[in-house]
């Protein structure tokens, strides 16, 4: 990551710009293939919307921090991105320094909690209407990551309880991402009908995506974390406990529910695709940059399909590096089908097979 602490946050805003695209990279290499696929301005404004999201999740995830501070960490945050609060963002960064990693000990993702600063520098530079189309989702994905955490303060961790609570999260976490972007491509001039589609649909795209995370990371979220997001209602109906969801004697029961968590994913999918055919390429948005992601949850929900067990267990569950290069290339304009073509494609199996039958 390329480091700028020789420049204070907003001396030099080409360098908190540069240093937060970099930061991108690091922390997610799935969103940074998002972001270098938009044209400017929207690489820049969905960089620096996603990097506000991502301080308070990487808060969120934290489980060093008693859930008391925790939430208390998240609400200063959130009162720091309030234009109209008296909180700045050096009161959060005073806030946060005793919860920091020692600085040659942060990840990539305590590096960008470490540089909010830089990263509020650099958003303060965004035109008006694009701060007020970023704002109010981010502080309401704070706001219920802020939620979530009181409310399972004691169980050492988030343990989802039923599906009602599963969706709610999912909600937080990534449908306000879904309507930050729309809120970004509704500026200015569009038909009424087409923004209503867009709103409509955009928390339905973010919900797919964050359903496939939470089946393919049980393992991760688990051990890492000590978070469940599978509901303790689906499970206990296989007889399986939150705190027994990796057990390996507990494989085939677990792996049912990882499989009923991608159902209720898929039941996403046909939304999330009317999301991205309404989306108006403008504001140097692209198809390429949403369309990539969609079906790489399209893949991921396919090798869940044929292999939920694989993520109660330290293989994990992902698609391989020659089947994202394909999809980037088709979506990239080096192929002729269409989005719900590609779809049927890779619901099928990995797409670089695909063509190479066709060839």
């Amino acid at each position: 990551m390329t480091d700028h602490e020789s420049r204070p946050p907003g001396v030099d805003p080409e360098a908190d710009l540069a240093w937060c695209h970099d930061a991108v990279q690091g922390v997610s290499r799935t969103f940074a293939l998002t972001i270098d696929a938009l044209d400017e301005p929207m690489s820049t404004h969905i960089c620096l919307g996603y990097l506000l999201c991502r301080v308070a999740d990487t808060i969120e995830d934290a489980n060093h921090i008693p859930p008391d501070p925790q939430a208390e960490l998240l609400r200063t945050y959130d009162a720091a991105i309030d234009p109209d609060a008296d909180t700045d963002i050096e009161e959060f960064r005073a806030a946060v320094e005793e919860r920091l990693p020692p600085r040659e000990e942060q990840s990539d993702d305590w590096v960008v909690v470490d540089e909010a600063p830089r990263i509020a520098a650099a958003f303060d530079e965004l035109p008006d209407d694009v701060q007020d189309a970023i704002v109010p989702p981010v502080r309401e994905l704070i706001d219920g990551m802020a939620m979530f955490v009181e409310r399972h303060a004691d169980s050492g961790g988030l343990r989802i309880d039923d599906a009602e609570e599963l969706e709610e999260y999912c909600y937080y976490a990534a449908g306000t991402v879904g309507t930050l972007i729309t809120n970004l491509l509704t500026r200015g001039d569009i038909a009424a009908d087409r923004r209503q589609r867009l709103y409509d649909t955009a928390v339905e795209f973010g919900l797919l995506l964050q359903l496939v995370n939470i089946s393919k990371d049980v393992y991760d979220d688990y051990t890492e974390e000590n978070n469940v997001y599978l509901p303790a209602e689906w499970l206990a109906e296989e007889g399986v406990t939150q705190d027994d969801v990796v057990d390996p004697d507990n494989r085939a029961a677990a792996a049912s529910v990882v499989s009923r968590t991608v159902g209720h994913a898929r039941s996403f999918l046909d939304d999330a695709e009317r999301y991205l055919q309404a989306m108006p390429l403008r504001h140097g948005n692209t198809m390429a940059a949403w369309g990539v992601p969609f079906l790489l949850a399209v893949g991921t929900l396919r090798e869940l399909r044929n292999r939920p067990e694989d993520a109660l267990t330290d293989r994990g569950v992902k698609i391989s590096r020659q089947e994202v290069g394909a999809v980037m290339s088709a979506m990239h304009g080096e192929g002729g089908d269409s989005l719900r073509e590609l779809r049927e494609l890779i619901a099928a199996q990995p797409y670089h097979r695909a063509t190479a039958d066709a060839d």
